[in-house]
């Protein structure tokens, strides 16, 4: 089971976290026995207290012998858990994903047409008796023809049995061939022959062999010789005769002295293009015996026909001259080698065994030494060609061997030195030393050869050695050879598994070799060890190539991997590969889709999901999310297989997989559920049949339950699932888009303000790249109706148009006759034009619509720039588009054509325009600009600046680039009505699950990356650099953190909101309140890196942390508003990537205007905690990327502060507006542990909160803005134990190290305190310099400490961030 266990083995340790080391042992035992100590203490302390429970519960998983306290606990300090570094995480973004490929490039390996020889033409010119003129023939000389003596009976018998023979030599070769021949013929009878086999061969390939032993050489022009018909002469025939009677497909052999001559005039002929058969060089192969100055070699070693011989009994040739050249001469004679026993069919026979070897031995030299698409053509194309230049490479070898060489065209590079005819030799001379006792004991045993075995042992060699920048394996056509053999074909298909699994190159290498045909044919065996294997090795191919797909349903090859998937005995990543394999078949193929449906694939499918509980441990990720794929391929726009699916109860099904751990199992769960929805694309339906319209309100209630799911995500975490949601939204919105227009309608009236008032950034999106313009303040919103093409004239707007009366009075852009009016135009419009295909779906519950279109506006302002644009065109589908104006000055004047609107303010409706479909004039470019809308009435040539109509249906995906033209991302009609359901569907934004998920199985599977080493070494100085510095600072001496090293002016306009330290390098990074991010090393003084944390900045930056700071570590970057944007490669300039975005605030109270996020990360746990105005405390995942809980707040007021604790997981502090403290663990059932009012002299927000420097849990400092900072202990019954009043009235921010025993308290009067455990103060930083002239710090706004120095940076409201030692 190597394979098997190789991938088992390798992927229950594919986890991320599994490169993290474990040696804190040794370094924690021998370097520092005064950490140990200090640690020790802290436990002892800990195991005392009453909150035991909290010591060491995320590192009792590491057991160790040496010191294992101390190892512990630096396992509480140096977390091991790192998060998003999965492949979604590489390149979300940008990526632009593609599936495997269906054409082009890969489909190289195919042959391109098949062929086959169809008819033989033998022309022997053998005059027996009589030798020809230009011969001098030596004694004695060789005789033999086609293994006959002619003089061992009458000519004329002689004549006729070697006709005979040599069509029975060939015919061992192509069997079904038609075989004729012409013994010493004349032209005229040569004529007939050639035109008798064209005709009868058709388009297929006829063989023409020439013996010419009997008559002279052929001429200088390149004619051969035949009789006349009393043999009283030689006539010649020249070439191009012989050309025009065969025409192409053809291949000549010529067996006579000086060959080389005619095929110099066949390529002369065919380069002159003087051939009289169009085409003909194309296709024409000649095989000639020698060279145009050589004759053929007459030793009696050598039959006279030795050419002949070799091409067609290559074995008894090559052994006859292998057998004097062998140590075993003396043993062996030629009667003996007739005798070898055995069918050369049958492979456990000795003769059929030499003849295996040998075919493996010749085609590895041709794959070897040719190119690549000759090898292709001569060796894969027809099964004759192929056999006859296998023995063409013998011929070379034997006869050079007496000065003569063979030449064919097309050339073929030199082969007779090739170092794997010293491995035929060897496995010959082993076959033959059996020989003897074979012969004499008919019954004797036959051992087989060692020969496969070894090769099979070389490739395994280069295997552990070999890659892609090296050398190919040479033995590839032998792994192929070997899997016709039962004995070694598990082997064999273990390695080859191993070798696909190096990557895409090695399959297009395996697959250039003929593999295909081989592994098709397997599927047909059912033995039961080889199933893991060739669903392995199919899935590497079609990993590459999708259009394998075809083949195999063909085949009925798919039958075997449903049989694959529904066994369970495999592991789940296997049968995950089924999955694959069978999306792949059905992926836009429908005669695949029909064969899995008839093969009851949706009832495995549905069934192995159902049967999975969510959050199962046995369950593997992989395999559910190939389930869900491969439904959605099964079914997407295919509606028999969507029927089924909503019959089988689909929806429900999949209801659980939403709340899946793995983002990539929701996403494609929701992929699926969105191609289950039914919008009118299935191209196998002529019109709806009848049967379906008592389905209807079965496919409704079907329709809103999964909506109802999609709903349920539309904020789920993972930027990957809510890609998925808006592209199942924009499907839905395509089918409903009648009644979601009217919904957006009476969702963007003027009363409808307080709920545009709650999705507050909508005027802020951002257009796509294409359309590159930036929406800055909120313009007017108009609705026009009617689908009238004479509106606009030579950009004029015509007086008659409903442009001026619509539904433009009473300062409402939207009444209701307009909206209505204008959907039943569009409609009518619609269905005259012959566009709409389908039929108009019944109303779903208004509730959902209204539900789906707040759920599209939510996607519109998604913090993930990818999910946001994806929103936008989801909202363009239902005719809602953005426009871009300046701010109006005087909104009265918005719209005047012919008649004014009254002159009432027009509503700030988030720049979001209501379109239809008249702007196809001009093919989409106007004449007018939409940008500065003119202040005062404008002339009836300009367009209001609000108005922005576009088709929402048909329109092709043609983008207007002119910065000028002041659209957004227009889809433009091609004005011409000629767009069908195509283009329509162009529209849609497309899935791309499926396409990355596939890219997993083109990544090596078997084989860990190789750069793991290095990550644990980086990772093994980081600890062991954070280690030795921790215990510095739990020992520093008192520090009054007096001396500034640094002072950087960020020159952020509004001060410096938040700032951050790196750990392991002289890096800070700060931003501001428009949330720009800037990177500043301080050690240098220079800027790294300054970006934008998004375009269109909310309410400033709450937070930044790192994430996997002993790693490769990320910038978490939260702001104000809740979302959550984490960054990566931030320090290398405008090198910054999105891993992942996502809003971690949810539902917040009414009537709040601005969400005042407070987070925090805790690296220990992977959770990040958010709150703000709400009544709860949003617990995220943030690996998996999804809200795990729910924490309530259990207090009316909203939390001003958060702190989780970094040593132990799970553990927060939170404070809040009334001054009040709490204590959460999420890991007891009730989660508050703890309540207390600490700040009781003045009421004030709790400003910071943190626990205080160790391993003790119970320990909490707590500042509010009064400016008193309390030391709470939890054990000691809800007092503090001590209180330091440290700023009058005006405390903004306090920081406490994270081991040192050091606390700082900044304040708006423009000073810092810096204060120890113990309450007494350390000292004041009052000043940027300690120098006579300093500069005064302004009002502080953020403190923080290094992670593990003695460092504070300062960020004040002068733009100045100042770093403190």
């Amino acid at each position: 089971m190597a394979l098997g266990d190789l991938m088992a083995s390798r992927f229950s340790q594919s986890g991320a976290a599994a490169v993290v080391s474990n040696h804190f042992d040794d370094c924690s035992s021998s370097h520092h026995e005064d950490v140990v100590v200090d640690f020790i203490s802290h436990q002892r302390r800990d195991s005392d207290s009453a909150s035991s429970s909290y010591g060491n519960a995320t590192v009792a998983t590491i057991t160790t012998t040496t010191a294992a306290t101390a190892t512990t606990t630096s396992m509480a300090y140096l977390p091991q858990t790192v998060v998003l570094c999965e492949l979604r995480h590489d390149a979300f973004e940008a990526s632009t994903p593609t599936g495997p490929s269906n054409s082009g490039l890969v489909s190289k390996w195919r042959p391109k047409d098949r062929m086959k020889t169809g008819c033989v033409a033998l022309v022997l010119c053998l005059n027996i008796s009589v030798d020809p003129p230009d011969v001098i023939k030596i004694s004695p000389c060789a005789r033999m023809e086609c293994w006959i003596d002619p003089f061992s009976m009458a000519p004329q018998k002689a004549l006729g049995t070697i006709g005979k023979n040599l069509s029975d030599q060939y015919e061992r070769w192509q069997p079904r061939a038609r075989y004729k021949f012409q013994l010493d013929p004349t032209v005229e009878e040569v004529r007939k022959l050639c035109n008798t086999c064209r005709k009868s061969a058709k388009s297929e390939r006829v063989l023409f062999h020439y013996n010419g032993h009997g008559v002279p050489k052929p001429t200088a022009n390149g004619e051969i010789w035949l009789f006349n018909k009393s043999y009283t002469q030689y006539i010649p025939l020249p070439i191009a005769d012989l050309d025009s009677w065969l025409k192409t497909p053809s291949i000549y052999v010529f067996d006579c002295s000086a060959a080389g001559l005619i095929v110099n005039s066949f390529i002369e002929l065919h380069e002159g293009g003087a051939s009289n058969y169009a085409g003909s060089s194309r296709d024409c192969i000649l095989l000639a015996a020698c060279e145009a100055h050589e004759t053929l070699p007459q030793s009696v070693e050598f039959p006279a026909d030795v050419f002949t011989s070799c091409l067609t009994t290559p074995i008894r040739m090559a052994l006859r001259w292998f057998c004097k050249r062998s140590l075993l001469h003396e043993s062996l004679d030629y009667s003996l080698i007739d005798k070898i026993p055995g069918r050369q069919t049958d492979r456990k026979t000795l003769l059929g065994e030499l003849n295996w070897i040998f075919t493996a031995v010749t085609d590895t030299i041709a794959w070897n030494v040719l190119p690549h698409d000759l090898f292709q053509r001569l060796f894969r194309q027809d099964l004759l060609v192929a056999s006859l230049f296998r023995n063409f490479l013998l011929a070379e070898r034997i006869m050079r061997s007496a000065n003569c060489s063979p030449i064919s065209h097309p050339m073929l590079p030199p082969t007779h030195q090739h170092h794997m005819w010293d491995a035929w030799d060897m496995a010959a001379e082993i076959c033959l030393s059996q020989l003897p006792s074979l012969v004499a004991d008919p019954n004797s045993e036959y051992q087989s050869s060692p020969f496969f075995s070894e090769q099979l042992t070389a490739f395994e060699v280069w295997l552990d050695h070999g890659s892609e920048h090296k050398k190919p394996p040479e033995q590839l056509p032998i792994v192929l050879q070997v899997l016709l053999s039962q004995c070694h074909r598990f082997r064999a298909l273990v390695l080859l598994g191993r070798f696909l699994d190096m990557g895409p190159w090695a399959v297009d290498l395996a697959l250039s070799v003929g593999i295909f045909p081989y592994v098709l044919k397997l599927l047909q065996t059912t033995t039961p060890e080889l199933r893991q294997i060739l669903v392995f090795i199919w899935t590497k191919i079609l990993a590459l190539d999708k259009s394998c797909q075809v083949d195999l349903v063909k085949d009925g090859g798919h039958a075997y991997f449903i049989r694959f998937l529904d066994s369970m005995e495999a592991y789940p990543e296997q049968r995950a590969m089924a999955a694959f394999v069978l999306a792949v078949i059905v992926d836009g193929h429908r005669r695949g889709q029909e064969a899995c449906i008839e093969a009851g694939l949706i009832h495995v499918c549905l069934k192995h999901l159902q049967g999975s509980t969510p959050n199962d441990a046995q369950t593997e990720p992989l395999f559910l999310q190939w389930l869900c794929l491969c439904l959605g391929k099964l079914w997407e726009d295919f509606t028999e297989a969507q029927l089924i699916g909503l019959r089988a109860d689909a929806p429900a099904i999949y209801a659980p997989l939403l709340s899946e751990p793995q983002p990539e199992v929701r996403a494609s769960a929701v992929f699926s559920l969105g191609t289950l929805l039914d919008i009118g694309f299935d191209s196998s339906r002529d019109g709806v049949g009848g049967d379906e319209e008592c389905d209807d309100d079965e496919k409704i209630r079907a329709e809103i339950s999964i909506i109802r799911s999609l709903l349920s995500v539309v904020s789920d975490g993972s930027p990957l699932v809510r890609a998925e949601v808006a592209v199942a939204l924009a499907r839905f919105a395509f089918g409903h888009k009648q009644h979601l227009k009217s919904f957006a309608a009476a969702y963007w009236k003027p009363q409808s303000n307080s709920l545009l008032g709650s999705l507050p950034s909508l005027a802020n999106i951002k257009a796509t790249a294409s359309g590159s313009i930036v929406s800055s303040q909120i313009g007017p919103l108009t609705r026009v109706g009617n689908d009238n093409p004479s509106v606009i004239r030579d950009g004029r707007v015509s007086m008659s148009s409903p442009l001026a009366n619509a539904g433009i009075m009473n300062g409402s852009p939207l009444s209701d006759d307009s909206s209505q009016h204008s959907d039943s135009g569009i409609l009518n419009d619609g269905v005259g034009n012959g566009v709409v295909n389908y039929i108009r779906p019944k109303q779903l519950d208004n509730a959902i619509y209204s539900q789906c279109v707040l759920a599209m506006c939510t996607l519109a302002k998604d913090p993930s720039p990818r999910i946001a644009s994806l929103g936008r065109r989801v909202l363009s589908v239902i005719g809602i588009e953005q426009v871009v104006t300046k701010p109006v000055t005087s909104m009265g004047s918005s719209l005047r054509a012919g008649e004014a609107a009254t002159a009432s303010p027009t509503p700030a409706l988030a720049g979001l325009v209501r379109s239809s479909s008249w702007f196809d004039m001009n093919g989409g470019h106007l004449p007018l600009k939409f940008r500065t809308p003119p202040v005062s009435p404008p002339r009836q040539s300009y367009l209001s600046a609000g108005i922005r109509r576009v088709y929402s249906l048909e329109f092709r995906p043609h983008l207007i680039n002119s910065a000028d033209s002041g659209l957004a991302d227009p889809l433009i009609s091609n004005g011409s009505g000629e767009s069908s359901g195509v283009s329509e569907r162009n529209v849609l934004p497309q899935s791309t699950i499926y396409n990355w998920s596939c890219g997993h199985f083109s990544k090596p599977l078997l084989t860990a990356a190789d750069d793991t080493e290095e990550i644990i070494a980086i990772r093994e100085e980081r600890e062991k650099f954070a280690l030795e510095h921790i215990a510095k600072c739990q020992h520093s001496s008192v520090s009054r953190l007096s001396n500034p090293i640094a002072c950087w002016d960020t020159r952020f306009e509004k001060g410096t909101s938040t700032a951050l330290l790196q750990p392991f390098s002289p890096i800070v990074v700060a931003a501001d309140e428009n949330e720009r991010i800037r990177v500043w090393n301080y050690e240098d003084a220079t800027v790294l890196n300054s970006f934008d944390n998004h375009d269109f900045p909310d309410k400033g930056i709450s937070k930044l942390c790192l994430v996997n700071e002993l790693d490769d570590s990320l910038l978490l970057v939260a702001s104000s508003n809740g979302n959550i944007r984490i960054w990566k490669d931030y320090t290398v300039r405008d090198k910054q990537k999105i891993v992942t975005a996502f809003s971690s605030i949810q539902g917040h109270k009414p009537g709040v205007r601005c969400l005042n996020a407070v987070v925090d990360w805790q690296q220990q746990s992977g959770y990040l905690y958010a709150s703000g105005e709400i009544s709860s405390i949003m617990l995220w995942d943030v690996d998996k990327e999804l809200l795990v809980n729910s924490i309530p707040s259990s207090s009316d007021c909203s939390i001003s502060a958060l702190s989780a604790s970094q040593v132990h997981g799970g553990q927060l502090t939170a404070g809040f507006v009334d001054g009040s403290v709490r204590l959460y663990d999420v890991r007891t059932p009730e989660m508050l542990v703890f309540e207390a009012r600490p700040h009781t002299q003045q009421i004030e927000r709790v400003v910071g909160i943190s626990f205080q420097p160790g391993l003790d849990a119970a320990k909490v400092v707590s500042a509010s803005q009064a400016g008193d900072i309390q030391f709470l202990d939890i054990r000691n019954n809800r007092d503090t134990y001590l209180t330091i009043d440290a700023h009058r009235g005006s405390l903004t921010a306090l920081a406490v190290h994270r081991h040192a025993p050091i606390i700082a308290s900044g304040s708006a009067k423009q000073l810092i305190k810096v204060f120890n455990l113990a309450g007494e103060q350390l000292g004041t930083i009052k000043y940027h310099h300690p120098s006579f002239m300093a500069q005064r710090i302004g009002s502080v706004r953020c403190l923080t400490f290094h992670p593990y120095q003695v460092l504070l940076s300062a960020g004040a409201a002068d733009a100045c961030v100042s770093i403190h030692a």
